[in-house]
């Protein structure tokens, strides 16, 4: 509804985009780029690139899925740039990485495991940045944006099947190296 106001040349629909999915942009940038700002100068990007192409929207999809596909598809630009400059280096903020990786470490340490949730954390952190990119993008889209899996296959252009093989495989990767230092975890298996 907003994109067709948009592309009638309303632009408080544009305003109502920003609002609305500013913030899980940022989120879903800044859990696969670990850099705050860089997180941000995506979300702005993407939401500039809708902007700029939303004659092209056609109502037959969802929009979250198409917004979504665009953002990933200027993240992996992005990284491919940045793989290629050798001064750039992403800086981490702890106190950052801890708020993005509470909720699924909270959800990943079973109530009697005697692990510390900072080294557990850092763990999490670790070991999602060991994944291969898609199975590290399907599982953050479904895990962190709540994306259902159809939406995650539609958003990286993938079948159903394939999306459902990634998450499963980036699940066992997870659950496999946790438990290799002790940690178990129902909450991969579903």
């Amino acid at each position: 509804h907003l994109m067709i106001r948009l592309q009638e040349g309303e632009t408080a629909a544009f305003e109502e985009i920003v609002r609305k999915y500013q913030a899980p942009l940022i989120g879903f940038f800044f859990r696969n780029t670990r850099d705050r700002q860089l997180a941000e100068d995506l979300s702005q990007e993407t939401l500039l690139k809708v902007y700029h192409v939303s004659w092209d929207y056609l109502p037959t999809g969802k929009f979250r899925g198409w917004m979504y596909r665009i953002a990933r598809n200027l993240m992996i630009d992005n990284i491919r740039r940045r793989s290629h400059d050798a001064l750039i280096h992403a800086e981490t903020d702890n106190r950052e990485d801890e708020q993005t990786f509470s909720r699924i470490v909270g959800e990943i340490v079973p109530p009697d495991a005697h692990a510390d949730q900072r080294e557990v954390t850092c763990l999490v952190e670790e070991f999602l940045e060991q994944l291969p990119e898609e199975q590290r993008l399907t599982f953050t889209l479904h895990h962190f944006a709540d994306f259902r899996l159809s939406e995650v296959a539609e958003i990286m252009e993938c079948e159903l099947a394939t999306a459902k093989s990634r998450l499963r495989l980036a699940r066992e990767k997870l659950r496999d190296k946790l438990q290799t230092k002790g940690i178990t975890s129902a909450y991969l298996e579903d």
